[in-house]
């Protein structure tokens, strides 16, 4: 008799949500959020970064990006002011505290990945992420969301 595997989407879907909510989980014990965490990563990345450039490399509408930016205002995470040269555009830039919060998410992250490369070989996690890529690549556009800067999660 044959086995029957599940879909290779499926097998895919139900991994990202069950690594997704524990990085979530992660990212909440060290005081943080999944979009809170892509904001102030892409501002050390991108310091003084405006709200739409910030948006576009997180992959959501300024709409919903602005929702985010509220709440981490009220928090002290992030300033927001007009640009002098272009009225419309809000440029963003990290507090102190949001430079704090940024350190403790990212050693959350790294830890995170620790965890998650427990009994994997760096040739396994090279294979995986070709795998992965040809994986968007055969669904649709090429999708680059990779976190910028990789150096930024290098602890030490």
């Amino acid at each position: 008799m044959r086995s029957v595997r599940p879909p290779v989407g499926l097998h895919l879907s139900q991994a990202a949500r069950t690594v997704g909510r524990a990085f979530d989980d992660a990212l909440a014990e060290a005081g943080g959020s999944l979009p809170v965490w892509l904001v102030l990563l892409n501002l050390k990345a991108n310091p003084r970064g405006s709200q739409r450039e910030i948006a576009e490399a997180i992959g959501v509408s300024e709409a919903t990006l602005t929702h985010h930016l509220n709440a981490m205002e009220t928090d002290g995470l992030i300033t927001r002011r007009r640009d002098p040269g272009n009225r419309r555009v809000h440029v963003l830039e990290l507090t102190e505290s949001g430079d704090a919060s940024f350190m403790a998410l990212r050693a959350a992250a790294v830890a995170f990945d620790r965890r998650l490369r427990r009994g994997v070989t760096e040739k396994e996690i090279e294979g995986l992420q070709g795998l992965f890529d040809r994986l968007v690549a055969n669904v649709g556009p090429e999708l680059d969301q990779r976190p910028p800067g990789p150096g930024l999660l290098q602890s030490g």
